[in-house]
């Protein structure tokens, strides 16, 4: 008995090594579909709800990547960039409407 659940150990200790390997790396992202004739901006959020506070205003062009492969309920997590070429993370962190994002193909 004890020799199974060694060997069911080793498996999953296995399985979850072989699951960290396989982490979401982000997709880039830039604001778009925005109305030149209202607030042309794009609200980040602190959660993903329009009731949630906005913490700041993403203007057209303003690049992004996101922390999770699916938007929940039209919303997604991102860290705002200062340039596509920006890979220090440290930007604003929250959530937006996925609507107004467009992803980056290069």
């Amino acid at each position: 008995m004890n020799r199974i659940l060694a060997a069911a150990a080793i498996v999953m200790t296995a399985l979850g090594w072989a699951s960290t390997a396989n982490a979401y790396s982000g997709e880039y992202f830039v604001t778009c579909n925005l109305n030149p004739r209202g607030d042309n901006f794009l609200a980040l959020r602190t959660c993903g709800s329009s009731k949630c506070r906005m913490t700041h205003k993403l203007g057209p062009g303003t690049f992004m990547v996101s922390l999770e492969p699916y938007a929940v309920k039209g919303w997604r997590e991102v860290i705002v960039l200062r340039s596509l070429q920006d890979q220090s993370y440290s930007g604003p962190r929250g959530w937006v409407y996925s609507k107004y994002i467009c992803e980056v193909r290069y």
